[in-house]
Order: C-alpha cells, then sequence, then structure tokens
C-alpha cells in the first residue's frame, strides 16, 4: 500500500485497505446522503472531520487529486483533495482498485438530498441558477469539467439561495482560457445529464407536475448564456458618459464578481468600448473575511455586510474596520449565542444570522416598526428553528461554538 497524502494523520494506515471499499466494517463508515456515482464511495470519520473515500483506477485518482489541489490553489469552490491510496491489495494478494479521499464539505448535501418530498419549482429554480453560476466560475477560470451535471455537485444554503460546489472532477482539465467550443460542449453535457436527472426524479415522483424535464435542461444553459454576457460583453459607452464604466462594475460586484481591470478602446464615433476583465465570483465573502474573519457564501456575505453597513452608519462610526469589530462582538456573535445548544446543529451560524435578518424584516413590515434584533431573535428560535430539520446530526459533524 501507498499513501500521497496533503494529510498528515496516522489514523489512515489503522483502516482496512486490503478489504474492498464496498465490504468495509460500518465501525468505520458514517452514514450521509450521497449523490449517485458510478464508483464505489463511502464516508469515513477521522479525527474531528469526515472524509469521502472513492475507489476508482489509479491514473484516475492520482489526476483528480493533482486538479483538486490546482483548484484548491485558486480558491475555486471545489472539495478538497487530501489523499490517494494506491498499491492496496487483499490479503491473499489480489489487487485492488486506489482510493481517492476528499475532505466532506460541511453542511453541504446533494441535489436528492435537499427535499424530503416532491421537488418544488423555486427550489429547482434556485438550484440551476447556483450551477449555472458554478459553471461560469469554472469557465472564466479556464477550466473545463467534462461531466456537469446536478448529481457531480454539491448545494450548501446561501441565505435563500444555494451556493454550488463541484465534487467531481475525474474529466476535468484545467488550461489558461476556454475556447467557446469547449465551453458550448460543458453546456451540451450539462443539458444531457440534467434531462436524465429530471426524468429520474419525475420517476421517483419527487418532481412537482409543473416541472418539465425538457424544460428545467434548457433553463441551465439560459441562465448560464444571461449571465456569461453580462459579465463579458464588450459596452459602447459615451465620452460624456464615463460614470457608466462605474455604474457596470458595481453591477458586477452586485453579481459576486472581482473586477481586476477594465479594457477601454475608442471607436469611430467617439465612443468608448468598454470590457472588464472579471477574475472570480466572490466579492461580498472576501470582503466579509477581510472584515471580520467569517467566512461565508456570497449571498450570505451580501447579507451580513448589509447589516454591518447599516450598524456602523447608526453607530456614526467612520472607520470601517472598527465598525466591523464593534459589529461582530457586538450584534453577531451575541445572536449566535442566543440559540439554545440543542438548535445549533439546525444551520451554520453565518446562515442563521442571515434567516434572522430576513425574518426581522418580516417581523417589523408586519408591525410597521423595526421590532428590534432581540424580539427578532427569540421569535425566529421559536416559530422557525425549533421546526427545521436537524441538518447537521445528518451531516454527521459538530457545530462550532462561540466561547
Amino acid at each position: 500500500m501507498r499513501i500521497t497524502s496533503a494529510l498528515v494523520d496516522p489514523a489512515l494506515l489503522d483502516l482496512p485497505w486490503s478489504t474492498p471499499l464496498e465490504e468495509w466494517p460500518a465501525q468505520h463508515l458514517v452514514a450521509l446522503p450521497q449523490g449517485i456515482s458510478r464508483h464505489i464511495v463511502r464516508f469515513v470519520r477521522l479525527g474531528e472531520y469526515v472524509y469521502a473515500f472513492k475507489e476508482t483506477r489509479e491514473r484516475i485518482a492520482e489526476r483528480e487529486y493533482d486538479l483538486l489541489r490546482a483548484l484548491e490553489r485558486i480558491d475555486f469552490p471545489s472539495v478538497e483533495a487530501v489523499a490517494v491510496v494506491a498499491d492496496r491489495q487483499t490479503e491473499d494478494g489480489e489487487p485492488l482498485e486506489s482510493v481517492l479521499i476528499t475532505r466532506h464539505l460541511q453542511f453541504s448535501l446533494p441535489y436528492r438530498a435537499l427535499f424530503s418530498h416532491t421537488l418544488r419549482p423555486e427550489t429547482m429554480s434556485r438550484l440551476l441558477d447556483a450551477l449555472a453560476a458554478l459553471i461560469v466560475r469554472m469557465h472564466l477560470t479556464g477550466f473545463f469539467w467534462g461531466d456537469c451535471s446536478l448529481s457531480n455537485t454539491l448545494f450548501r444554503r446561501d441565505a435563500g439561495a444555494f451556493a454550488a460546489y463541484l465534487v467531481d472532477a475525474e474529466t476535468g482539465a484545467l488550461h489558461n482560457s476556454l475556447s467557446n467550443g469547449q465551453r458550448g460542449e460543458d453546456l451540451e453535457i450539462a443539458r444531457v445529464n440534467i434531462f436524465g436527472e429530471a426524468l429520474d426524479l419525475q420517476a421517483a415522483g419527487l418532481l412537482h407536475e409543473s416541472i418539465d424535464p425538457e424544460v428545467v435542461c434548457e433553463e441551465v444553459v439560459q441562465r448560464y448564456e444571461r449571465l456569461w454576457h453580462e459579465i463579458t460583453y464588450e459596452q459602447a459607452i459615451e465620452r460624456e458618459a464615463r460614470h457608466d464604466i462605474e455604474g457596470r462594475i458595481r453591477r458586477l460586484n452586485e453579481l459576486g464578481f472581482d473586477v481586476a481591470e477594465v479594457a477601454m478602446s475608442s471607436i469611430d464615433d467617439g465612443r468608448y468600448l468598454v470590457r472588464p476583465k472579471v477574475v472570480d465570483a466572490g466579492y461580498h465573502t472576501r470582503r466579509l473575511l477581510r472584515l471580520t474573519g467569517l467566512d461565508a457564501e456570497e449571498n450570505q456575505a451580501r447579507k451580513l455586510l448589509n447589516d454591518l453597513d447599516a450598524y456602523r452608519a447608526e453607530s456614526d462610526l467612520t472607520d470601517e474596520q472598527q465598525a466591523a469589530h464593534r459589529w461582530l462582538t457586538e450584534v453577531f456573535e451575541p445572536v449566535v449565542r442566543a440559540v439554545p445548544a440543542h438548535l445549533r446543529r439546525k444551520l451554520e451560524p453565518q446562515e442563521l444570522f442571515a434567516q434572522i435578518i430576513e425574518h426581522k424584516w418580516l417581523l417589523s413590515e408586519q408591525a410597521g416598526r423595526d421590532v428590534g434584533m432581540r424580539h427578532a431573535v427569540q421569535s425566529y428560535l421559536a416559530d422557525v428553528l425549533v421546526h427545521r430539520p436537524d441538518e447537521q446530526a445528518v451531516l454527521g459533524v459538530e457545530v462550532p461554538s462561540l466561547n
């Protein structure tokens, strides 16, 4: 047996590597929901973390390991590669397939586990938005997936929406940039795969009767194309309307994308052609992390930053960093601490706070006045959170507490 690992954990050596993964004893496994896979996949706890183990051929495992590590270095939303275990043999000397180990993404679920009964149209719409945004980010990075699908994606809740993460990269390739043909091929693969997945849901009685699988697979492509156009199109701007350049950048920031530079060229009629160079998504995520140290999804970060900015304005604080520190200690952390221990497994803290902000707005609208954060927290805990499914229990990992 040979282990190539980014994780220094001697516990890896104690696992039953001479046994096919499908036959591993239950004492080593964690029961977690998983998507459809052509490989044998099992979840294993080592220490405080849960890992996904996937059996595959050695060449494929090593290539996917290298690719996931490369994506991690550029901060791409994907699972984290941990190790490859090769040269496995049974007790009788029979060769066994290699195993790729990735760290399980906390609070993430495969698309089939996001609903317990019928998948509603609005839920499907949010899944497609998240997948389209993931593919756009992928193509901006120069990554060709080769197997775009809902099954190869993990989803995390993101303040009423979803954030998508790549979970299977064995058919992928990382380039400096992609041609229109490569992007088109990825989209066609996505169309075919999602059509099949929607038909599968329909056959299982899990698809709302108003959802047409053929429309679903076309919709993700249309959403991708709209977002790709907004990010990449050249815009003709009058010389006197240079503020339109700032407006374009602000719109891209609102979509969650950072702009590294703006290319401008003059044309014959005296106007400018402007094309921003978008480097990556995560504009609000990075700003929140820089100011507070909180790592959140993009929509969560946007909501938390809005609350932070409102707190700063109400407090008449000119220093942004000072306002962020006070908001973190006086607003965010007290709200998280107010959640009883037995309810902290429901949602991660950032998603919890984002939902409480939304709940506070709804209560204030009903009352015709600001009801205050304390009342909103108690109302949310008693009327909403207590009735939510215990997602963290399903995922099998602990929620870090604030002390």
